[in-house]
C-alpha cells in the first residue's frame, strides 16, 4: 500500500500544488517525481525532508507509524553517511578560517611593528 505517497499527494494538492512544482523543488523531472507519489518506497530520507519542507509539514507528519516502508536502512544509512560528511567537511574549512585568521594576525602584529 502506498500509504506516504498518497499522503504527499493529497497534501500537494490540498496546497494547490502542481507535480512540476513539487519536481522542481526535489530537482527532478515531473515524471520521475510523479513515480514517488506512485511508489513511495523510492522515497529516499533527504527527498523526504524536502518534499516535508515544501508542503510545510514534518517529516514525522508526513510519514507518520509507516516510517519503515518508506525509509530503508540504506537510505537512512546514506542520509546519516552525508550529514556526517557535510558535518566533517564544514569543521575542516572552519579550521583552515580559523587558521588563516591566526597566520593574518600574526602578519598584522609584525606590519604594526614596523
Amino acid at each position: 500500500m502506498n500509504t506516504v505517497g498518497n499522503k504527499i499527494r493529497l497534501l500537494r494538492e490540498e496546497r494547490g500544488l502542481s507535480q512540476e512544482n513539487m519536481a522542481a523543488s526535489l530537482d527532478m523531472t515531473q515524471s520521475n517525481y510523479a513515480r514517488l507519489e506512485k511508489d513511495d518506497n523510492r522515497i529516499s530520507l533527504p527527498r523526504l525532508i524536502v518534499i516535508a519542507k515544501t508542503l510545510d509539514i514534518t517529516v514525522t507528519e508526513l510519514v507518520g507509524e509507516k516510517a519503515n516502508n518508506v525509509i530503508n536502512q540504506s537510505n537512512n544509512h546514506e542520509a546519516v553517511t552525508y550529514l556526517q560528511s557535510t558535518f566533517q567537511s564544514d569543521k575542516e574549512h572552519i579550521q583552515t578560517l580559523k587558521d588563516e585568521i591566526e597566520y593574518l594576525k600574526k602578519m598584522l602584529d609584525k606590519f604594526l611593528e614596523k
